[in-house]
């Protein structure tokens, strides 16, 4: 019996776009099967070298603060049935953790980030790719709700790295990656009608993958 390629979708789309909602929405139908989710979040530079000074000046939103040759390095391990150690990130000390998360491969990979559709080498990887698409209003609602509530941040200090980075960085480097998108999702979470298309293209996909492993036992 061959094993069949796992299904990697790519989830992307701006700061506080709904991207996370969509992502766990496919996650909540697939549980049971097999799937996991790889946060571009996670794969943030070390930076143990810089001062805790210097690492606050990071540009979180710009694509040379991630390790993208990593993400791609454990997808392509994921694709090969390996398993792989996700890095993650402490928040706190703005710098990846000693402390790494044992992910073992699966049928459905979900890629998820801001900016996972800004290299080719990545978008290479993916069957599907959604970009997740919510008017920027809403997303700095959103990004202030979440930055006070979930990291104690003040409104001034949210809005004030919003316009000097998110949204410029926003602007540069996100919303440009939407033409590389298979589907575009309007108002994230909320839109149930592009989610259930989604979630019955993945199963028609998965369905077919598994008459191939059928018809492979049949064969040998």
């Amino acid at each position: 019996m061959s094993m069949k390629k796992p299904l990697v979708i790519g989830i992307a789309g701006g700061s506080g776009s709904g991207k996370t909602s969509v992502t766990n929405a496919i996650y909540e139908v697939f549980k049971n099967h097999s799937v996991v989710v790889i946060e571009h979040d996670y794969y943030y530079k070390d930076q143990s070298h810089l001062s805790f000074e210097e690492r606050l000046e990071t540009n979180y939103d710009h694509p040379l603060a991630f390790d993208t040759d990593l993400l791609i390095e454990h997808v392509e391990k994921l694709l090969n049935r390996q398993s792989i150690e996700k890095p993650i990130y402490d928040y706190t000390a703005h710098t990846r953790s000693k402390e790494t998360m044992m992910i073992e491969p699966k049928d459905v990979i979900i890629v998820e980030g801001i900016l996972i559709l800004e290299d080719a080498a990545l978008r290479d990887l993916m069957d599907i790719k959604l970009y997740v698409d919510t008017d920027a209003d809403l997303r700095i609602v959103r990004r202030i709700l979440r930055d006070i509530h979930e990291r104690g941040r003040s409104v001034d200090s949210v809005i004030e790295q919003y316009l000097s980075v998110v949204r410029p960085m926003h602007n540069q480097f996100i919303e440009p990656t939407k033409k590389y998108a298979d589907i575009i999702v309007p108002e994230g979470g909320k839109n149930k009608v592009a989610i259930d298309l989604m979630v019955t293209k993945i199963k028609t996909i998965l369905d077919n993958n598994a008459e191939l492993y059928y018809d492979d036992d049949i064969k040998s």
